[in-house]
């Protein structure tokens, strides 16, 4: 099956200036893609030269198999069936919600029209207030009137930019998680931009972490925690530490925390010194452990607590722990590793 979207070698110049380079990806239909990184990395240009807005200085862009845009042409906004929500929502203060909603449904008839808006209204709980102005909505609601009124014209593929910056951060994920839910029942294509973690990991099925311009991989968020292909991405994504560490055979490596590896192959040559990634989720609390830990700060996240801990030879390894085990500062605590799969790059 053709992907809807595909980016072959994409480079993007604003002013003369590269702002990406040399990007490739593809993202099948209904599927959702999260382009992820800090502030200046080029991924809202892309997602702009994906809608049409800037053009490719190299490298193509197709939709459906479709050259929508390369280095010699590009196709117009309006013809490539895009839908776009920005980061401060652009809804019209002097129209409806039931009215924002269907600015882009003039073309169908009445009742057609009525039955999309109304369908969307429910799928993103925002039925209650058809007749209200945007000015009288939380950020929120505000939020999911923007989405819908991208939606209600059934584009392509649906683009958001950095859509849930202007939240609470205890209403993002939540937020992530149900537009995902509309997304997909109504099965729309879509790439938002983030540099939040854990709304690309709620929302997305493939997301690419960028740096500088460049992608540095596009994976599952599952790969990009667990296989991560190098210190930028697996230091980005997640929490976690590096600790120096000698292979002693294809799937072993000896370090400060023991003799840590597991059934996969890590590539890397006897003897030779590595930084291996431990994740929280690896340092495992053990009251039966004989190897023990110093804890020096601990911070509360509900069911768990993130535990930093100081090991006899001074090494700080991070541990996630179920929050009725409650230790003070100081305390030394069991602990062992327990890993699926070694993850380490070259020292």
């Amino acid at each position: 099956m053709t992907p809807l979207l595909e980016l072959h070698q994409l480079t993007v110049a604003l002013e003369r200036t590269v702002i990406v380079r040399h990007i490739s990806l593809q993202l099948e239909q209904g599927r959702i893609g999260c382009l992820l990184g800090p502030s200046g990395c080029g991924k809202t240009t892309l997602l702009r030269a994906i809608a049409g807005f800037e053009r490719a200085l190299e490298g193509e862009i197709l939709m459906g198999g479709d050259v929508v845009s390369d280095g010699r042409h590009c196709l117009p906004v309006e013809q490539r069936q895009v839908g776009m929500v920005f980061q401060d929502y652009a809804l019209f203060p002097h129209l409806s919600v039931r009215d924002n909603i269907g600015f882009g449904l003039r073309g169908m008839n009445a009742a057609a029209r009525t039955a999309r808006i109304e369908e969307l209204a429910g799928m993103l709980k925002i039925t209650d207030y058809l007749e209200a102005y945007p000015h009288r909505l939380s950020g929120g609601q505000q939020q999911r009137v923007a989405v819908a009124r991208a939606m209600a014209p059934k584009p392509r593929l649906l683009l958001l930019d950095e859509p849930f910056a202007s939240l609470d951060v205890e209403l993002r994920e939540q937020i992530a998680r149900e537009i995902r839910q509309v997304l997909k029942q109504d099965g729309i294509t879509a790439i938002l931009v983030s540099h939040n973690q854990y709304e690309a990991f709620a929302m997305a099925d493939e997301v690419g972490v960028m740096r500088a311009g460049e992608l540095l991989q596009w994976s599952t968020p599952f790969e990009l925690y667990h296989q991560p292909v190098c210190e930028y991405v697996a230091d980005f994504v997640g929490e976690g530490v590096f600790l120096e560490g000698r292979v002693l055979d294809a799937t072993r490596v000896e370090t400060s925390l023991g003799v840590l590896g597991g059934t996969e192959l890590h590539g890397f040559a006897v003897d030779a010194r590595v930084r291996v990634l431990i994740r929280p989720d690896d340092v495992i609390h053990d009251d039966d452990s004989p190897k023990t830990a110093r804890v020096l700060d601990k911070a509360f996240r509900g069911s768990q607590y993130l535990y930093t801990l100081e090991m006899p030879d001074g090494t700080h390894v991070l541990s996630l722990v179920p929050s009725h085990h409650r230790h003070a500062q100081g305390e030394m605590i069991g602990i062992h590793v327990e890993m699926d799969h070694l993850v380490a790059f070259p020292h």
